[in-house]
């Protein structure tokens, strides 16, 4: 293995492995940190308890980069460290040369952390004295100028993260933002510094460690500035950024004879059965997709949260309603309008709210996949990572793109049962991807 990602929820997690695997890079995800795994029944489909945390055992995955998801971008701060630096000691155990922190391109996260915190901890343990943060995503529309956060023309905290449920980012200045959550110094590496080429970033890289600052912004607006800041920071132990800059390694490894960049990296197991598609996200972006859906006349069932909090068999419904749509595609979605969901919330409350549309969600992934869906479209980083918790599945092979940063993955793993009548197929969609019409676009990639 040549690059270890730790990634802080399970969409960004396919989106750098998307990335890699475009590149030529043979990319597995592993869901959590891999353990020892319980026998798994052979079989019927069998999936394991609700609630079971996925476990996954043997030797790492023949793989040229192994993406380890973990569900760490809104816990607890000392939390999201504990669980990073397991993951790191397993990705050292498995041989890696490189460590990659993946967080999300809208830096999302709080004044008390995880980035900062998660990315001290990191450093302290591989020894490193300077890393880049550089969440930039061009292709995304998300660029970073002179420090600060742009998505599309706006800066971020003129944007729809600024309203977001969990992490709403309200200062664009990536600088600012970082060193409110962070010990060592933060500084910036400019745009006009990265147009000048990896030299010219290596040297102000090392001015910036005279003066006693170890972690830097990095500014990108372009793929070639992206480029040029892995090339500059090939040798670092520690990287730190969304996926974009993971679009420029795989073409360092290989000058450096570390990888063969194969052509068939992103090649999954042809499947058939029903599709569905499962939308948890509130992102303006969601909101759009599902309103698509539902103008277009489709099935779509909606999950009330005041029903799950007074106890009503929500999940039960949904499952009946899709079993009477035949072979249809079906949309589930608990997506909501910002004052929707404003609303829901002060009733609820965020986390209860989150909670309980998450378990549900899960729970119906398991009954549709159970009753023969075998293409599974999941909206929303939450909602993604409690499907495929509860879902079994511990390993993903990650296969084309339908969008920038959203592949087909294909489930594998000790605890899913691999007996099925044919594979099982997942989308994990960041809130924040895909057009108006992503939905329907995902189902075409990979139409049984």
């Amino acid at each position: 293995m040549i690059l270890g990602v730790i990634a802080d929820d399970f969409t960004g997690a396919t989106d750098v492995a998307s990335m890699l695997v475009r590149a030529g890079m043979r990319t597995v995800q592993v869901i959590g940190v891999p353990n020892v795994a319980p026998k798994t029944q052979r079989g019927a489909l069998h999936l394991p308890p609700e609630g079971a945390h996925p476990a996954w055992g043997g030797p790492a995955p023949d793989a040229d980069a192994i993406v380890v998801a973990l569900k760490t971008r809104t816990i607890p701060a000392a939390e999201a460290v504990r669980e990073s630096l397991a993951a790191l000691r397993w990705l050292q155990a498995a041989g890696m040369r490189q460590c990659y922190f993946k967080y999300c391109s809208t830096f999302d996260s709080t004044p008390a952390g995880n980035i900062g915190p998660v990315t001290e901890a990191l450093m302290n343990a591989l020894g490193a004295d300077f890393t880049i943060a550089c969440p930039a995503f061009p292709e995304n529309g998300r660029t970073i100028f002179r420090g600060h956060l742009f998505v599309g023309d706006e800066l971020l905290s003129d944007s729809g993260m600024r309203q977001h449920p969990l992490t709403p980012m309200t200062d664009a200045n990536l600088v600012r933002v970082l060193q409110a959550q962070s010990t060592r110094k933060v500084g910036l590496i400019r745009h006009d510094t990265i147009a000048q080429g990896a030299n010219s970033v290596r040297a102000r890289a090392a001015a910036l460690r005279r003066e006693d600052i170890s972690i830097a912004i990095a500014d990108a607006t372009t793929n070639d500035d992206l480029r040029t800041l892995a090339a500059a920071c090939a040798d670092l132990p520690l990287l730190t950024a969304g996926s974009g800059l993971a679009l420029g390694l795989p073409a360092i490894y290989a000058e450096r004879g570390w990888l063969v960049p194969d052509t068939r990296a992103a090649a999954l197991d042809a499947t058939t059965g029903r599709a569905a598609v499962l939308s948890g996200s509130c992102s303006l972006a969601t909101n759009a997709q599902v309103q698509r859906w539902r103008d277009a006349g489709r099935p779509a069932f909606a999950v009330d949260p005041r029903a799950l909090a007074r106890g009503e068999p929500v999940a039960d419904r949904a499952l009946a309603w899709a079993r009477a749509q035949g072979d249809a595609p079906v949309l589930v979605f608990a997506t909501a309008s910002p004052n929707d969901l404003q609303t829901v919330q002060s009733e609820l409350g965020a986390t209860q709210a989150g909670a309980l549309v998450e378990a549900c969600l899960a729970q119906i992934a398991r009954g549709l996949v159970g009753s023969g869906v075998r293409r599974l479209v999941v909206a929303g980083g939450e909602t993604s990572g409690a499907v495929v918790q509860a879902l079994g599945v511990t390993q993903l092979r990650i296969g084309a793109a339908i969008c920038t940063g959203v592949p087909w993955t294909q489930a594998e793993g000790a605890l899913f049962n691999p007996s099925l009548d044919a594979p099982l197929h997942l989308a994990l969609k960041s809130g924040n991807f895909g057009g108006p019409d992503f939905f329907d676009e995902a189902l075409r990639a990979i139409a049984a």
